[in-house]
């Protein structure tokens, strides 16, 4: 075998393995601890296209604020999961207590401030961009008290 095509070879040989390591982390990651009906919940659409003249459907359950505020779990669920279920840049780990610990010591007004602004590779509210700060704070809590 020639030179070149060992490391032609090789470099097909690496880019595969990145490849299928890449396919099965994200699949991980995006379904790490949820059931399915999360997981649709989540990947639902939020909006419609209606055609004029014709009967459109509305749909309603991404609408939070007519059923009042979504629990900590739920904004966990919905959009905190895909990165603080496996520490994804940084993201302290839910359940974890040595991740949550020197957050915790800053004070919760510190970590809601922080949620709120966006911080590192997570941005302002994390995914949640319609929650509240009532919301995130609940979000925060149910994470913490699930971490130590």
């Amino acid at each position: 075998m020639s030179l070149l095509t060992q490391i032609i070879s090789r470099k097909i040989l690496a880019l595969f393995a990145v490849a299928s390591f890449s396919a099965l982390l994200s699949s991980t990651v995006n379904a790490y601890g949820q059931s399915s009906e999360e997981i649709a919940a989540r990947i639902a659409p939020i909006g419609n296209v209606c055609i004029a003249g014709e009967e459109c459907e509305v749909a309603s359950a991404a609408v939070a604020s007519s059923n009042g505020p979504l629990s900590g779990e739920d904004v966990y669920g919905k959009f905190c999961t895909a990165c603080h279920s496996v520490g994804v840049a940084g993201a302290p780990k839910f359940g974890n207590a040595g991740d949550w610990a020197p957050r915790v010591a800053k004070g919760m007004d510190t970590i809601l401030a922080t949620a709120i602004k966006g911080i590192n590779a997570m941005p302002p509210r994390g995914t949640c961009t319609s929650c509240s700060d009532e919301e995130i704070e609940s979000a925060i809590a149910y994470m913490v008290e699930n971490s130590q």
